[in-house]
């Protein structure tokens, strides 16, 4: 076993234990600290984004990205009539800067990365940290037995075309980790055994999220979403899973 296959392990655990004492001190505080990370973190996504489509446009990534932010954020601190008016608002702008090309290609993934920010602050704020918790429980697990899976057991890929580094033992790996945390949070979320069937349904969204992001980084021609991040590159590299998760949990709570 190479160490150059492991390469990556060290800069991504320090950046991970960054990540992970910032978020949960923002967890913990809640209310509008919480709402203010994830507005930050949308702004820098759609950033990002916009430096991808249209690398030229380095104004109006900034602008856009602040656009959001603000957006996100009244959205969350504002009677919800005004949520959605504002997280379109800014998607719509930037769809109109965009080139012809990508103008669809940003509105998705613009109202993915402003729906899936919005979700997060409402589970937090609505339905409390234990739910929350769980649903970045079973995103981190699903990433972390998928990586050391991946790794160790490799195997046929699941989709070399668009996801060269995705096997299939590592996306199997993520399903039973997100199934023993669902089992765990069964009792305390009043699910029972249905709190496992979600937890798996949660991981493989996590797991679409991350493969539509590296479908579009393939289609833009670029490694990483930026390199905000050391060992994980930037924020859409690091919080696809969790985009994909948030916006499944929210259809969940919108028709189940």
């Amino acid at each position: 076993m190479s160490a150059g296959r492991w390469s990556d392990l060290m800069p991504r655990i320090l950046s991970a234990v960054v990540m992970v004492a910032v978020a949960a001190v923002e967890i913990w505080l809640g209310g509008v600290w919480f709402a203010v990370l994830i507005a930050l973190a949308c702004g820098g996504m759609i950033w990002e984004l916009v430096r991808m489509m249209a690398p030229e446009q380095k104004g109006q990534a900034f602008q856009l990205g602040v656009m959001t932010s603000v957006a996100v954020l009244g959205a969350t601190l504002l009677p919800t009539i005004w949520a959605m008016p504002l997280l379109v608002a800014p998607v719509l702008s930037g769809v109109f800067q965009m080139p012809a090309a990508s103008r669809v290609r940003f509105g998705l993934f613009g109202l993915w990365i402003v729906c899936a920010g919005f979700a997060f602050v409402w589970l937090r704020n609505e339905m409390g940290v234990l739910w929350l918790l769980w649903l970045i429980g079973v995103v981190v697990v699903t990433d972390i037995a998928g990586y050391f899976a991946g790794k160790i057991i490799g195997g046929p890929k699941l989709w070399p075309r668009i996801s060269p580094k995705k096997t299939w033992s590592g996306s199997s790996a993520g399903w039973l980790a997100a199934a023993c945390a669902g089992f765990a949070f069964a009792e305390a979320s009043g699910l029972g055994l249905w709190a496992v069937v979600l937890s798996v349904v949660i991981s493989m969204a996590s797991q679409a999220g991350d493969i539509a992001e590296s479908a579009l980084k393939r289609q833009m021609g670029v490694k990483d979403s930026s390199a905000l991040i050391p060992g994980h590159g930037g924020l859409l590299d690091r919080f696809d899973g969790m985009l994909g998760a948030a916006a499944a949990f929210l259809i969940f709570v919108m028709y189940f």
